[in-house]
């Protein structure tokens, strides 16, 4: 399964120039709004130290990393919802994403113009959300009007769906996003085929000056705080730096890294987050061939793990041969495990864990 993320934000809020840092597609930064016209789209290996411990024991002829694709969607303006700017364009780009990567600008630089004038990362949040609000407003309105006609005609399914259409709708005029909506799980199908844009969960990238990147500054302290409220996560980066380590070998990003008091790159962060935000974990096959490593949800049971190699796997799943790390450490090879008793056979409700190293048994 891929896993794509939007990265939205006002213009000249370094949203161009920390996706040309996350990415070899090289977007265009430039000092106006809109210079990203159409969506750039990168896709980027995840980075995973597992993989480098299974491929010095088992030595393959390849290492495929899992992949993380970003989205670098146009600059937003108030009014996008009714057409302003790049509008509709910029909103139905959204629609496409599992998550959202909201780029908002938390330094001061007289040479960099911003939009509304001034900086201020919650007033800016407010006006990108606001426009995302009436956006869902007006898909949950247009749903309203066909499901009413079924409601009023007796159907219970139909009413049951406007219930939560309209709670929905209550909860959007109030100026909230649709994921902090509490409502049971199983309503939520009555919004899926909405692709409600509030309804994705949200990553704020505070983009910091160089010598905010190690402590923060009180603007991230501002996004924090609210993100805290939203039950949303924030990173801090500094897209102008992440350039820079972009380009770096392994050996020189981790002196760079040293040098400004950091264990690890915006990336990695970016990444890391996500994961935790999407319940994403990560499982490994190991052969001669290729150590490869494959993303898939967390709760997931060892079929659908397998379905994501080919649905064959799935469709004809017998077991599942298990084997933690750790083990493969110690005793080196799959047959010492084997022989140390260290490889569980699972069956069909096995629930995979992060990190487990599987072999898959099937039929054709």
């Amino acid at each position: 399964m891929g896993l794509k993320c939007g990265i939205v934000g006002f213009p000249n809020v370094g949203k161009s120039t920390l996706f040309n840092a996350l990415s070899s597609a090289k977007a265009a930064a430039a000092n106006f709004p809109f210079c990203t016209i159409e969506p750039n789209v990168g896709v980027i290996s995840v980075p995973d130290d597992r993989l480098g411990i299974l491929s010095d024991l088992v030595t393959p002829e390849k290492v495929l990393p899992t992949v993380i694709e970003f989205v670098d969607i146009a600059g937003l303006v108030k009014g996008a919802s009714k057409g302003e700017g790049l509008g509709n364009k910029f909103l139905a780009n959204i629609r496409e994403v599992d998550a959202i990567v909201h780029v908002v600008r938390c330094f001061e630089d007289e040479n960099i113009v911003h939009v509304a004038g001034k900086v201020d990362p919650i007033e800016d949040k407010d006006v990108i959300d606001t426009e995302l609000q009436f956006k869902d407003l007006e898909s949950v309105e247009k749903k309203i009007s066909k499901v009413e006609k079924l409601a009023k005609s007796g159907d219970a399914k139909a009413k049951k769906e406007l219930e939560t259409l309209k709670a929905y709708k209550s909860h959007l005029e109030q100026g909230k996003n649709a994921r902090n909506l509490a409502i049971e799980e199983e309503d939520k199908i009555a919004v899926e085929d909405l692709q409600l844009l509030t309804a994705k969960p949200v990553i704020y990238a505070t983009n910091v000056d160089e010598d905010s990147i190690a402590t923060g500054n009180q603007w991230v302290e501002k996004v924090r705080k609210v993100a805290k409220e939203e039950g949303a996560q924030v990173v801090v980066v500094c897209a102008a730096l992440e350039s820079q380590i972009a380009e770096l070998d392994e050996e020189e990003r981790e002196m760079f890294l040293d040098e400004y008091g950091l264990k690890e790159s915006g990336l990695s962060q970016l990444i890391k987050t996500a994961y935790s935000l999407l319940d994403l974990i990560t499982y490994f096959t190991a052969g001669e061939k290729e150590v490869r490593a494959w993303t898939i949800r967390k709760g997931w049971k060892a079929p659908q793990a397998a379905g994501v190699i080919h649905g064959d796997f799935e469709r004809g799943f017998i077991r599942a041969e298990v084997i933690k790390i750790p083990d493969y450490q110690q005793y080196k090879t799959e047959n010492g495990c084997r022989e140390a008793g260290k490889i569980s056979v699972e069956g069909k409700d096995y629930v995979v864990e992060d990190g487990d190293v599987m072999h898959f048994r099937f039929n054709v």
